[in-house]
């Protein structure tokens, strides 16, 4: 039997960054693990090892984007790019990581756990155990026991169904880290170099300018 949907608080530590995430329950969304060095030198960038686990991966959440709503503190939303198609989303506040997002019109936002506020119920209640875990091999040692299987055909197509469903219904707009009007993101996302990219993953400490 399905668990109801709820909303879920978003905040970042120092409480500057506020907003709900809508309809939230293991059905709804698509949690998984990611182990890829991207997240990991996102997380060094921060300051932030909480954000990973004990091999360097990320507990992410997908869900639509327009189910996603920023209340107060969208002038100090940053952003990061490693890469053309992933922007990596934090607050300059507090550097709390919020999570992950393509363009503005692709229907997602992937929340990770640092910024989702469930603390009366434990995670895997409120979203459903990670589904899989993917780019296990840039993790940075042993597997923890509680890791999530590897991805299978029937996991990627039930993500693509999702996709899709939240693509035709609508549920990827407005997305909330875009202006609703020019699809300009709510900050100019910083793009990393190649050597600060490689310093991050190596663990070296990099404190970029925002």
């Amino acid at each position: 039997m399905a668990l109801a949907a709820k909303n879920i608080p978003l905040r970042c530590r120092c409480g500057r960054v506020s907003g709900v995430a809508k309809k939230i329950a293991p059905h709804t969304g698509f949690r998984f693990t990611c182990y890829c060095r991207d997240c990991q030198a996102f997380a060094r960038f921060l300051d932030w090892p909480d954000m990973l686990d004990v091999a360097g991966g990320t507990d992410i959440f997908q869900m639509p984007a327009g189910r996603v709503k920023l209340a107060t503190g969208k002038d100090v939303v940053r952003c990061l790019q490693f890469s053309d198609k992933v922007l990596r989303w934090y607050t300059e506040c507090c550097r709390t990581p919020i999570g992950n997002s393509a363009g503005p019109r692709f229907p997602v936002v992937a929340i990770t756990h640092s910024f989702m506020c469930h603390d009366a119920e434990p995670r895997d209640t409120v979203l459903g155990a990670p589904l899989c875990r993917i780019h296990e091999l840039s993790a940075v040692g042993p597997l923890p026991p509680n890791a999530p299987p590897p991805p299978t055909v029937g996991l990627f197509a039930l993500r693509v169904s999702k996709l899709l469903f939240w693509w035709l219904r609508g549920l990827g707009r407005p997305n909330p880290l875009f202006d609703e009007h020019t699809n300009a993101p709510l900050s100019v996302p910083r793009v990393i170099t190649p050597a600060e990219r490689d310093a991050l993953a190596g663990g070296i400490p990099v404190r970029l300018e925002s």
